[in-house]
């Protein structure tokens, strides 16, 4: 089976999760694209939901399946966020950002009662940090931010090379809200929600790819089926 298989069968499995009326957090990235499109042809059948995208380009997914939308300026509370993700370890919390939308993201599943991570099975890990952790920041004073950002590495006992993502015609990768992401290869990040909060305090830094408490549930295909795994 294909992981594009793998991460469609997990995308119907969270539809389970889904009930009329219900408003949602569309996730961004290809595994949340399959959840989007079954959405859609649910909706097709008769299911009545709404749903707030997380990037532009899941937006125009949405759009394209017949999905309604609305926005977090409309309704400030969801029910259920579906979403991809990096990395997932067995606290659950888990790397994003692979896609550039890491800001939009994390703010729609904080919004949001319920948060589901879906991925292929090799998305599980002992320990966070073999994919390289985006940290989304404003331009200005890039140098100094990378400096702090570098010092609350050594704080955190993790180190590794950082740099600017660019994007496909080779500029400057710019997200929906007009920041830059700097990838930091860590390798193994021991501790988290230490770095999370490190991050978090560094006045350039406008979010990171560390999503600490916020996963409810992941739901992981493998060659042996479907895994369910709750927070603990």
């Amino acid at each position: 089976m294909t992981a594009e298989e793998l991460k469609r069968q997990a995308a119907a499995r969270a539809l389970e999760y889904v009930s009329d009326g219900m408003r949602l957090g569309l996730g961004t990235g290809s595994t949340a694209k399959h959840f989007v499109e079954l959405l859609g042809a649910r909706i097709k059948t008769g299911l009545r939901v709404i749903g707030v995208p997380t990037s532009e380009a899941t937006r125009c997914e949405a759009e394209r399946c017949g999905v309604p939308l609305t926005t977090l300026d409309e309704i400030d509370r969801l029910d259920l966020t579906v979403d991809g993700a990096d990395e997932i370890d067995p606290a659950l919390n888990v790397i994003k950002g692979g896609g550039g939308a890491l800001l939009w993201e994390k703010i729609v599943a904080a919004a949001s009662d319920r948060m589901i991570v879906i991925a292929d099975e090799s998305k599980w890990v002992p320990v966070l940090g073999g994919f390289p952790l985006p940290i989304e920041v404003i331009p200005f004073g890039l140098p100094a931010t990378r400096r702090a950002i570098a010092q609350a590495f050594a704080e955190c006992g993790v180190a590794g090379p950082m740099q600017t993502r660019a994007a496909g015609n080779g500029h400057v990768f710019v997200t929906d809200g007009g920041h830059w992401i700097v990838d930091a290869k860590l390798g193994q990040i021991a501790d988290a929600p230490r770095l999370a909060a490190r991050l978090s305090a560094i006045p350039g830094v406008v979010e990171h790819g560390l999503f600490i408490g916020l996963v409810s549930a992941t739901v992981l295909a493998g060659a042996n089926g479907i895994r369910v795994v709750e927070r603990p």
